[in-house]
């Protein structure tokens, strides 16, 4: 018993150290993964194509007719019909409103205000037409 074998615990040294440092890669890696996966949900979650659908829509309607102010029962229809629709397929609160520019009579510049809210985005944009 002079000399003691210390071989085994060097080995079972080195197989402590190996099986934490596994353990730490594998914390990092799972943290790394869970950021990137909540930032792409972050990207993927902003409807970019929804409030431009909803905007060339109103801007087309405005369009259609000089005379079309906020009170006008066909824009009243509309407003009603757009914001069902988009309450019912997308689950978002829209409206717009529409206002002569600075009591144009010919209502030739039109102040349109499109809003556009699904519980994450809330997205306001004024426009100026001529």
């Amino acid at each position: 018993m002079a000399r003691l074998n210390e071989e085994a615990q060097w080995i079972v040294l080195m197989g402590f150290m190996v099986s934490f440092s596994l353990i730490f890669l594998g914390i990092v890696i799972n943290q790394s993964v869970l950021v990137g996966q909540t930032t792409a949900e972050g990207v993927l979650e902003f409807p970019k194509s929804d409030i431009k659908d909803i905007r060339s829509q109103v801007l087309s309607m405005t369009s259609t007719s000089p005379t079309e102010i906020d009170g006008d029962p066909v824009i009243e229809r509309l407003r009603n019909d757009l914001s069902s629709l988009s309450l019912s397929e997308k689950n978002a609160v829209t409206s717009f409103e529409i206002k002569c520019w600075s009591g144009d009579p010919s209502c030739a510049q039109k102040f349109i205000r499109v809003h556009y809210y699904n519980g994450v985005t809330n997205f306001t944009e004024t426009v100026i037409t001529s």
